[in-house]
């Protein structure tokens, strides 16, 4: 397979930029706050800007769930797809549960616990994630001893929720399967090292 974008056939590449286009479309200006990280920013400085890796990237994400979520280009697109279906709190949360694990200030722990709780947990949050009162309590209390852990029962349903029902309709939008079959165009060009070149000398 291709490795460098000198070795792409010319029609490959453009077939790359062309489902680039597309995917920016799909993710359209999507951005979300300071808590839950540059999710919604596309990052073509990455090695997502190299063609090959990034239509694998793109394809790895109907592999499975943890694959999308590995994928910053996945969130991304992912995020912008929850917003269609105004539901993009979910997968914030769970972003700013992995962003609050990340902490190690007792006091930072505790102030940030607090915040999550009020705009995603607690009853009317601005941005209230589907759990049941069982798991909302239970976070509630784990809020009076804030650890690391205080919000795993409750990333852990809404990880789920999101697996077993948006992740699939993602899978099945438009957007995605039309990214999906561009990316499949463009690793099939790059394996054709033949494809968009000019014939060599014929052997004697």
């Amino acid at each position: 397979m291709c490795r460098t974008l000198a070795a792409f056939p010319t029609s490959c590449l453009e077939r790359a930029k062309e489902f680039k286009t597309r995917l920016g479309i799909f993710l359209h200006k999507s951005e979300l706050g300071s808590d839950t990280g540059s999710a919604g920013k596309f990052e073509w400085g990455s090695k997502h800007s190299k063609e090959g890796n990034f239509s694998e990237d793109v394809l790895g994400w109907k592999e499975s769930f943890d694959l999308l979520l590995s994928s910053k280009n996945g969130v991304a697109a992912f995020h912008a797809f929850l917003k269609t279906e105004f539901s993009e709190e979910n997968l914030e949360f769970w972003l700013a549960c992995e962003e609050f694990k990340k902490l190690r200030s007792a006091t930072k722990l505790a102030s940030r616990a607090h915040r999550i709780f009020e705009e995603f947990i607690c009853s009317e949050a601005p941005k209230e994630v589907n759990i049941d009162h069982e798991t909302r309590e239970l976070t509630r209390t784990n809020l009076q001893a804030a650890t690391a852990a205080c919000f795993d029962v409750a990333q852990g349903k809404t990880r789920t929720l999101m697996e077993k029902d948006s992740y699939p309709r993602f899978l099945k939008s438009p957007a995605y399967r039309d990214l999906a079959s561009q990316a499949t165009q463009a690793v099939a060009a790059s394996a054709s090292p033949s494809s968009g070149s000019p014939a060599g000398p014929s052997h004697t």
